[in-house]
């Protein structure tokens, strides 16, 4: 069978049993075929020697794309060998670089304030473009939604007197999230320009609103409050939310939820963000702190 069949064929795997995402699966195709090309030869019968030599060819490129792509290899010979195609499985011989989790960037609350006002004195006018603004702040950084998330919303996602989403996130995993009464507000204001006959809530185009044209739209907003476009984006308004959360006393178990986190290990690192906050912590509510020295 050629690379390209099995390369299909485990993709197909992926989505069936991982449920595993379009982009997702963009990814491991692109992965998989330059592993193919840095190879010179068939993944399928590749050897460990062959692999083992894949380090050096790949030792200007980052760490985390070394990282991506040995991963995208190893589960592909796990799939080899479950599906009885290979005996034996190569992938012990993949480099396996050390990663360090670099902090997400995080927005002060007095930052997201000012983008809040500059966003709101622009919807006051009532400009339907400047409302629908608001509206995607306000779920961004208000309910923590991933920018494929909002961008994808359906027309009637948000009701008037339900607090709540029920979200399909990555891997199709539901999850609820909270809307706030602003955001509620700011939504209701914005669907009144949005046509009846509109599937989803930001239309825009053939189908709704981009994410590079939400990315855009929200660097225009932080630009309206006098901060550099560069310090912001979706992601870093969700890791704002999540910041802001556990700063005012949030449960690391509720944000993992909240946010939509498989592994709460992936949700720990707002615990290094936040760290001066768990310091004072301990320095004011550990038994010992009220004992004399």
């Amino acid at each position: 069978m050629s690379d390209l069949a099995l390369v299909d064929r485990f993709l197909d795997m992926l989505a069936a049993e991982a449920g595993a995402s379009p982009n997702t699966l963009a990814a491991y195709r692109n992965d998989l075929r330059q592993a193919a090309n840095d190879l010179g030869s068939d993944l399928e019968t590749a050897s460990h020697d062959a692999l083992s030599k894949l380090g050096a060819k790949w030792a200007g490129l980052a760490a985390s794309t070394v990282a991506r792509r040995s991963s995208a290899l190893r589960r592909f010979y796990r799939f080899l060998v479950d599906d009885g195609l290979r005996s034996d499985d190569p992938s012990s011989a993949l480099p396996q670089p050390r990663l360090q989790r670099p902090l997400p960037r995080v927005l002060s609350e007095p930052d997201v304030e000012a983008i809040f006002e500059a966003a709101g004195n622009k919807a006051a006018s009532g400009e339907p473009l400047a409302l629908r603004n608001l509206a995607l702040l306000e779920l961004l950084y208000g309910s923590g939604l991933r920018a494929s998330e909002v961008i994808s919303l359906p027309r009637g996602a948000v009701r008037e007197g339900q607090p709540f989403l029920i979200l399909s996130g990555k891997g199709s995993k539901e999850r609820m999230v909270p809307i706030s009464s602003r955001a509620e507000a700011a939504v209701k204001a914005w669907l009144t320009n949005v046509p009846t006959s509109s599937l989803w809530l930001f239309p825009g185009g053939r189908k709704h609103i981009s994410r590079v044209r939400l990315f855009q739209l929200v660097r225009e907003m932080a630009a309206d409050a006098g901060m550099a476009p560069e310090r912001i984006s979706p992601h870093v308004l969700r890791h704002a939310f999540a910041t802001h959360l556990l700063s005012g006393g949030a449960d690391l178990r509720v944000l993992q939820a909240l946010l939509g986190h498989a592994d709460i290990a992936t949700t720990q690192i707002y615990t290094h963000v936040d760290a001066a906050r768990l310091v004072k912590l301990v320095n004011e509510r550990h038994p010992l702190a009220s004992r004399a020295r």
